[in-house]
Order: C-alpha cells, then structure tokens, then sequence
C-alpha cells in the first residue's frame, strides 16, 4: 500500500516537472524566433549626448523692438589751406623764363636789373633764369652787392623805424599768410632791412612802388627760394647802368653798397603826407 502511494506521488511530481521543462523550452525558443526575425527598422532608442543636443536657433528669438535716439552725426570739416594769391596776366617779358645771358659770374648768383624789372639767377655761363619783379621806388633804388643771409617761409612782417616815422598808420607786426605784404617767401640781405619776397599784390610786378626792397609774385618767389641757397651772392645794379631790352653784363662792373642820404628820405617823407594806407608798397 506504502509503495503505491509512493509511486502515486512520483508520478504526480513527475508530470508537473515535465511540463514546466517544455513550457520552459517552448518559451525560450519562442524567445529566440523573436529575437532573430526582428524587424530592422525598429531600433532601440537612444539618450543624445550633450554636446548633440543643439540651443534654439536665433531666428526663432524674437526680440521686442527698442528704438535708441541716434546722436547727431559729426561732420569733418577739413582744416582750410593757406593758398598763395593768383597771379595777375603779366606782360610776356615779366613771365618766368630761361633766356641767354652771358655773365662771369657763379652758378646761383642773383642778378637784378632795376632798371628793366628783372631778376637774374645765374645757370651757366651763357644762361640764367629771369623773373619780373617790382623794385624800389623813386629816392627808394639803391645798388650794391649783398648775401642772402636768411630765409623764411610765409614770413612776419616787423615795419623797421625809420618805415614808421614815414607812415605811422601801418601795423607794428602783422603775422605770415596771404595778406601779408611779404607774401609767400622771403629772402634776407645781409645785415640790411631789404629783402627779396613775394606780393599780395602781383599787379605790381614791373613797376617801381616798394621802400627799396625787391618783389616777385609768389608763384616766381616759391621757385625763386628753392633754386637760391643761403649764402648766395647778389648783385644789384644801378638803374641807369642797362639799356631797355639788354641784358646787364654784371662781370664787369663792381656795384657800390647801399647807400641812401638823409636828404632822400626827407624829399621821399615830403612826398608821402596826405597818402592813406598802402600796405604793398611799404615794402
């Protein structure tokens, strides 16, 4: 009896056993069907990785509008440029111009002809440079030999005493630009109160109507400064010593200084009370 109830039993375990072995078989090998034959379009997914993951576009971000008051724009306005005074017409004779001029003396050496209105510039033995000028007035021409002691660039204008006591209405300094009766350039002989400058008033040029200094435009007198070395020799002739239209052979005589009496300068201040204010012929 014992032993059939143990068979019994047996089988009773044997049975359930057995079936969860292939349930359990089944299931794995449905398992592996699904495993194997599983669609390819179908992926697991996937966390982005920081660096993947992309900030907004900044087109999408629309900002509310702020409307800023523009400062008023600034406008440059260019420095003003110290412009030398046009030259008026000038007969041909008085235009700058290389001529045929035979003279002894050196390369760079100034030459004027007061009695032509010309001024020379030595460039060779038979050639030189010449410039209409405007020379001194009558009781104001002088002659002699002299050096270019100085030079200056739109030059300050200081009237000497003696030009003063003549015309007292004139200014006791006047600064360099183009209203001054300087001009553009100055050339300063020697010790002496003359110079060799340029004009305001180049309407001038050919005439006698300065206090002994000599004249040319600016355009001639700018040329005239860079050509001219400090040092340089110049000579000025007397007025009566040059036919018209013939060069002065300046090798040949010894031009006496400058030399003015007290007696001219007396006629000349008698000859100048009832004039108004001639700035370009003070000089």
């Amino acid at each position: 009896m014992r032993k059939r109830t143990k068979r019994g039993k047996t089988k009773a375990i044997a049975l359930p056993l057995a079936g969860r072995i292939v349930i359990g078989s089944v299931a794995v090998a449905a398992l592996g069907y699904g495993l194997l034959f599983q669609p390819a379009s179908v992926q697991p997914s996937r966390r982005p990785s920081a660096h993947q993951i992309q900030t907004p576009s900044t087109s999408a971000h629309v900002s509310t509008p702020v409307h800023v008051t523009s400062a008023p724009a600034v406008i440059l306005v260019p420095a003003p440029r110290v412009e030398t005074p046009k030259a008026a017409d000038a007969p041909d004779r008085l235009v700058r111009q290389v001529v045929n001029y035979v003279s002894h003396q050196a390369r760079g050496t100034v030459i004027i002809d007061t009695r032509n209105t010309f001024l020379y510039l030595v460039l060779n033995e038979g050639q030189a440079m010449r410039y209409g000028i405007g020379v001194g007035r009558k009781g104001f021409a002088w002659s002699g030999q002299q050096t270019v002691a100085r030079k200056t660039e739109w030059p300050d204008w200081r009237p000497p005493a003696e030009m003063l006591s003549r015309q007292p209405y004139l200014p006791r300094f006047m600064a360099g630009g183009p209203g001054n009766p300087l001009g553009a350039r100055a050339m300063y002989l020697g010790e002496t109160e003359y110079r060799i400058h340029g004009t305001n008033k180049p309407d001038t040029i050919g005439k006698r109507v300065s206090s002994g200094c000599i004249r040319l435009t600016n355009e001639d007198v700018m040329d005239l400064y860079d050509r001219v070395n400090v040092g340089a020799k110049v000579i000025v002739l007397p007025a009566t010593g040059a036919s018209q239209g013939t060069p002065p052979r300046a090798g040949l005589r010894s031009p006496a200084p400058p030399n003015r009496s007290s007696a001219t300068n007396a006629q000349v201040l008698s000859t100048e009370v009832g004039r108004g204010p001639v700035l370009n012929s003070a000089v």
